[in-house]
């Protein structure tokens, strides 16, 4: 933006120099920073600590034993794993406060950013981000596959950065999607067979579907070629084994030149066809449509290929400069999809049960796998939680296998002759892997708690997977677990500190709650800077409420999904309208409408959900609406937890462990009672650090010229609909927002 650095020095950030206006390549940064070290850093979607052995779970072995991930291990022993890292519930919130430092009660994303919220949350482009704060050391950063940081293209109103939102938020090169996640599964396989045919997306084998599966056939491919596939051991699948080479399988036939236009190039298929945005160096944007050959293939494939170009490609047009690229892997969220027989660790039968996943393993557990209140059918419950785990796994074990090969691939990793993978100190690079929350519900391993997971601020929601390595003058005794409290928001710190920028001074003025995590990899043994931790989620800025979507497997209804398939890929039912039902407005509706049913009401998603800890308690606060006054609600519950890798003495906050559950504080242990109230006093004294200043559009805490001359720029912008001077939260940028800005003319938040 052409006043960022004006409102950076504002912001107090007098420690950086050189703002260069809206360029993305910092001419005046001129001098060797290649002292510094390269940062790679790496989120995983959807994975929390209860998928990883080398945090200590994994799984229970003799019923789901834990995935296979080498390379994530391989790493993490060489380095250090953070055993008690919180991030927020949902991907938006963390990915937000990763990149700012702030909780989301700071930034306005308080969920996962959907096509019906307002650009109020979204991330602000007049936020300082960590590509912004890195470049004034020299670095070139770049971001490959999903951050979920803005809007997208499902609504442009509601999206004002359009697809260049990414370099508009400060990365020099962007190539991936703005989407929350892959789009859902097409089950006509490319127009194969009508709408519900092929739950995985592609042609299964005969053993998988009797029916309409097939052993033999034509891949008609995007480039106008075609081939014959029959199943082999090395393909028992051949329908797969055309999506993975982004083709189109026509199932027990032979080729046919006109049978090409009866196929759907045009369609996204979840994890084997996408659309990809790119944003370039040179400041042009395209859009790789899902008929381009660029955009097919399987997904996690793409992402590394995508980001194993741009290191390469860095190294030899700036060599002298440190980078930091991100790679937001779409792993293992939703929809589950089986990925390639070839990188899994381990051969996969062709007449093995296991290939009924093809046709049974691409549905979230939902329906009759629930029974009417909400809770697990003891029938059919463990099948389908089952087929979601393995599918999850499998997705999982190959992701790892594509990260192992972004890092040989790139020197920052070498295999020794057994094949086993070492990091690579001399490519002065810090890995950095981080879980953007814990896993979605049916995913989830035992003995961790999929009633309150993704989501939910309880801690398998919460509770992810951290791992930094780096170089010996980085990573001090590597090959350690560091049990200090630490956050995501702490990731923005980090990420100063390895370039050298001192945070300390305008910390208040940013209102960072991020804490320093380096003295953590140089100091083994350092005292726990945190004395508590924080998370929280809550509901977007919207015009109007989104439709109900009631998730059976949580016994939930929740008012987010924009879409019945939005709400559908998250294993949901959809109550909104549909072409021939006007559906419900929201969930009180379904619930009102269940109660005249005599059957009981879904739980509503709260509307606040908020959670602190300090080294041995967890407080958990919700604010849910009573549908009968249409008052919010508070509900406190207090949990004893730990991080014990003995799934025996490991203590997580299950719904019969609230120690609150029929009791008033004072009835508590004086213990107990004493870390309650410091703990709700702590929330209550955090929550109220957050400052409401209407009229101040750009978060500088001051209502003044530069308010309206952004005021105008936005309310001609994309139509005048959405944005960061939306003060109203109508949708629309327009005179009534600039009103605002003039009765609060002169205002002085800062005081």
């Amino acid at each position: 933006m052409k006043t960022l650095c004006g409102i950076v020095v504002l912001m107090g950030m007098f420690l950086l120099a050189g703002c260069g206006g809206d360029s993305n390549n910092d001419s005046d940064t001129t001098a060797d920073q290649s002292t510094h070290p390269n940062i790679l850093f790496v989120v995983l979607d959807d994975l929390g600590v209860d998928q990883f052995q080398v945090f200590g779970y994994g799984g229970e072995t003799k019923v789901d034993p834990p995935a296979d991930t080498a390379s994530i291990n391989a790493i993490a022993n060489a380095g250090v794993r953070f055993r008690n890292a919180w991030s927020m519930p949902t991907c938006s919130t963390t990915r937000a406060a990763t990149f700012s430092g702030q909780y989301p009660f700071r930034t306005g994303v308080m969920n996962a950013i959907t096509s019906s919220d307002l650009a109020n949350s979204q991330i602000s482009p007049y936020m300082l981000t960590t590509p912004k704060l890195l470049r004034q050391q020299g670095y070139v950063s770049g971001l490959i596959g999903k951050m979920h940081l803005t809007g997208s293209d499902v609504d442009p109103n509601n999206n004002p950065l359009g697809d260049g939102a990414m370099r508009k938020l400060g990365w020099d090169y962007f190539m991936g999607y703005l989407d929350g996640a892959p789009f859902p599964i097409d089950t006509t396989a490319g127009g194969v067979k009508p709408t519900g045919t092929y739950a995985c997306g592609f042609v299964p084998n005969t053993t998988a579907d009797p029916v309409n599966g097939a052993d033999y056939g034509i891949c008609y491919l995007p480039n106008g070629t075609h081939q014959s596939l029959t199943r082999t051991a090395a393909a028992p699948a051949p329908g797969r084994t055309c999506a993975e080479m982004g083709g189109i399988f026509d199932p027990n036939a032979d080729y046919d030149e006109n049978r090409r236009q009866d196929l759907n190039f045009d369609v996204q298929n979840g994890y084997y066809v996408g659309q990809w945005v790119v944003n370039n160096e040179d400041g042009s944007d395209e859009v790789i449509r899902p008929s381009d050959p660029r955009s097919r293939g399987y997904r996690v494939t793409l992402e590394t290929d995508n980001a194993i170009d741009w290191i390469e490609q860095t190294r030899q047009q700036q060599p002298n400069k440190p980078w930091m690229l991100s790679v937001g892997y779409a792993a293992i969220h939703t929809p589950l999809q089986p990925p390639p027989a070839s990188l899994l660790p381990h051969p996969i039968d062709p007449d093995a049960p296991v290939t009924k996943l093809d046709l049974l393993g691409c549905v979230t557990p939902k329906g009759d796998a629930f029974s009417e209140q909400g809770g697990p059918n003891v029938v059919s419950d463990l099948s389908a939680f089952a087929q979601s785990r393995a599918v999850a796994q499998h997705m999982l074990e190959a992701m790892d296998h594509e990260f192992g090969r972004l890092l040989v691939t790139t020197g920052i990793a070498t295999r020794d002759e057994n094949g086993a993978l070492h990091y690579n100190p001399d490519s002065n690079t810090v890995v950095v892997i981080v879980g953007d929350n814990g896993t979605y519900g049916p995913s989830v391993k035992l003995p961790f708690d999929y009633t309150r997971a993704k989501g939910t601020p309880y801690q398998t929601g919460v509770w992810v997977p951290l791992i930094v390595t780096g170089p010996a003058d980085i990573v001090s005794n590597p090959n350690r677990d560091e049990e200090a409290m630490v956050n995501t928001t702490d990731l923005y710190s980090l990420f100063a500190e390895l370039a050298g920028i001192d945070l300390s001074q305008v910390k208040q003025t940013l209102r960072l709650d991020a804490e320093p995590l380096l003295p953590y990899l140089k100091e083994p043994g350092r005292t726990s800077i945190r004395d508590t931790n924080f998370t929280e989620v809550g509901l977007n800025q919207t015009a109007q409420t989104p439709p109900p979507c009631v998730v059976e497997s949580l016994n939930i209804c929740v008012d987010i999904f924009p879409q019945s398939d939005v709400c559908e890929d998250q294993g949901g039912t959809w109550y909104g309208p549909t072409d021939t039902d006007p559906g419900f407005p929201d969930c009180c509706a379904v619930n009102a409408e269940r109660i005249s049913d005599g059957k009981q009401p879904w739980d509503l998603f709260p509307e606040i959900q908020n959670a602190i800890r300090n080294d041995t308690y967890k407080l958990v606060s919700m604010e849910t609406r009573n549908c009968d006054t249409g008052v919010l609600e508070t509900t406190d519950e207090f949990y004893e937890i730990n991080e014990s890798k003995d799934v025996d003495q490991l203590k997580l906050d299950r719904e019969e462990d609230n120690l609150l559950a029929g009791k008033t504080p004072d009835q508590l242990t004086s213990e107990q009672e004493q870390n309650y109230n410091d703990l709700k006093q702590r929330m209550t004294t955090l929550l109220d650090t957050q400052v409401d200043c209407p009229g101040d559009g750009n978060g500088d805490l001051l209502v003044n010229q530069t308010d309206l001359d952004e005021w105008q720029k936005w309310s001609t912008e994309n139509g005048g609909h959405s944005s960061w001077y939306d003060f109203n939260h109508d949708g629309f940028t327009n005179t009534d927002d600039k009103a605002i800005i003039e009765q609060n003319m002169g205002k002085n938040c800062r005081l």
